[in-house]
């Protein structure tokens, strides 16, 4: 393992001074839940630079693209690297939690051909910013700068991006880093770290508005393609990782999920939380016995396994371990641990149909989830 790749356990699970003690003292095993044989994974492409996110838009569907954390996106066409979409690896700094962190690609891309992306500049601070393609490739003089974030810490970036069921864009943003929210940051509405933000990229003038704050680090968030709920990964400081629940109805209305009064479900300061919006408790928590960072994911929406449809799948980064759950009225239920691992499991992602695929940071490679 690389120093960068240490580095990003560490700011993920409790800060970047204990990388060592995070991989000589914990060491994550499975309890005894029974497996499940209804997911696994299978090798499907290689050769990729700390890959970060997976992405794929409608427009394109033969394609798969790969975000690398130096600063490149390159894509597959089946299982194949087939060409570099984007390279600005001059604009970013890369290591621990910085760096590229994912693409999204707009609903109108057939037509507009606009994209946006989430990186860490040569300064340390976050931008989101937009450009557009042509013939298949992006144009790096057509940036423009939607979203600015100055970072106090180097880690708990967030860097999700995606497009709502309501056409607009979201970011997930971290609560600055360093350990146990030192500036209350998450907690406090004014500031933009902590926060779940969307904005209409397409509308001149838009503004960014808040539609959850009291996150620590949203380590990958999406929403179901189908029903359009929200779907968290919050990662923990040094006890419980969390999945989030929000319906579709909801997502509009402030939700407070808790950070840095609540780590999971317990207790984390004796302060109080902010009184705007509602509290929202987790669905799913896993102890640090289990794992130390969580990788949010997808609810499946594919054709190929049938028994998957309507489960979200989401992982853990130090343990490899795979989990699956369903929802039924607001509450997680049938949550079981898959057969499949992965380590250093960096993202989730789709492609145009449906169909899952996974990130290793470490090894370079992406799978894809089979029966």
């Amino acid at each position: 393992m690389t120093g960068r790749r240490l580095l990003v356990l560490a700011a993920k699970a409790a800060g970047a001074v204990l990388v060592v003690v995070v991989i000589v003292v914990w060491n994550p095993f499975a309890k005894s839940t029974t497996p499940s044989s209804a997911a696994n994974v299978r090798p499907f492409a290689s050769g990729f630079v700390s890959p970060t996110d997976i992405a794929s838009t409608a427009a394109e569907p033969r394609r798969l693209y790969i975000v690398e954390q130096p600063g490149r996106i390159r894509y597959l066409v089946g299982n194949r690297i087939a060409g570099t979409f984007l390279d600005i690896r001059s604009r970013v700094a890369s290591g621990g939690e910085r760096g590229l962190l994912s693409v999204a690609f707009s609903p109108r891309y057939a037509r507009d051909h606009r994209f946006y992306v989430d990186y860490t500049d040569r300064n340390g601070d976050t931008r989101v910013v937009e450009f557009r393609s042509r013939s298949g490739k992006a144009i790096a003089s057509s940036a423009r700068q939607l979203l600015f974030v100055k970072q106090p810490f180097p880690n708990h970036n967030g860097g999700q991006l995606q497009f709502g069921p309501d056409g607009l864009l979201y970011v997930g943003m971290g609560d600055g880093g360093s350990g146990g929210d030192p500036g209350n940051r998450a907690q406090t509405l004014s500031i933009r770290l902590g926060k779940l933000l969307r904005i209409d990229p397409f509308r001149r003038g838009a503004r960014w508005q808040t539609v959850a704050y009291g996150l620590r680090n949203p380590w990958r968030f999406s929403f179901d393609r189908e029903t359009g709920d929200l779907y968290i990964g919050e990662v923990g400081q040094s006890a419980w990782e969390e999945i989030d629940f929000r319906p579709r109805a909801q997502i509009g209305s402030l939700a407070n999920y808790g950070w840095h009064v609540y780590e999971g479900r317990a207790r984390f300061t004796r302060g109080t939380p902010n009184t705007r919006g509602q509290l929202v408790f987790p669905v799913a928590v896993y102890s640090h016995d289990e794992g130390c960072s969580v990788t949010g994911g997808y609810v499946y929406r594919g054709h190929e396994i049938p028994s998957m449809v309507g489960r979200y799948y989401y992982g853990d980064w130090c343990s490899g371990t795979i989990w699956s759950l369903r929802i039924d009225n607001g509450s997680a239920v049938d949550i079981r641990k898959e057969s499949a691992r992965i380590g250093q499991l960096t993202s989730f992602g789709e492609d145009a149909a449906g169909e899952l695929f996974a990130a290793s940071g470490g090894s370079g490679r992406i799978y894809r989830i089979v029966p």
